[in-house]
């Protein structure tokens, strides 16, 4: 699995305004960015970005995850301290 298919899994399951994935081969590190996360809970915001990536994780292909989600407005004030290098 490549990011380009990450991403595309995302993309396809929510409206993000704004998506960063990193992956290592085993584990991916996903930064989403909409305003819908300003409404849920935390919990609530891991499981939305985790679903559509479910099936990679449960066959194996992608075997650790880290998600960090922001609002719009969050992100304009947090972006230089999460963006990937």
């Amino acid at each position: 699995m490549e990011v380009a298919d990450i991403e595309n899994l995302l993309n396809e399951a929510l409206k993000l305004d704004e998506l960063h994935v990193t992956f290592d081969g085993s584990q991916c590190k996903i930064i989403a960015v909409a305003d819908m996360f300003d409404e849920l809970s935390r919990v609530k915001k891991q499981q939305v970005v985790y679903a559509p990536l479910s099936d990679a994780i449960n066959q194996g292909t992608i075997h650790a995850v880290t998600i960090k989600t922001f609002s719009t407005a969050q992100w304009q004030r947090e972006k230089m301290f999460n963006l990937p290098t």
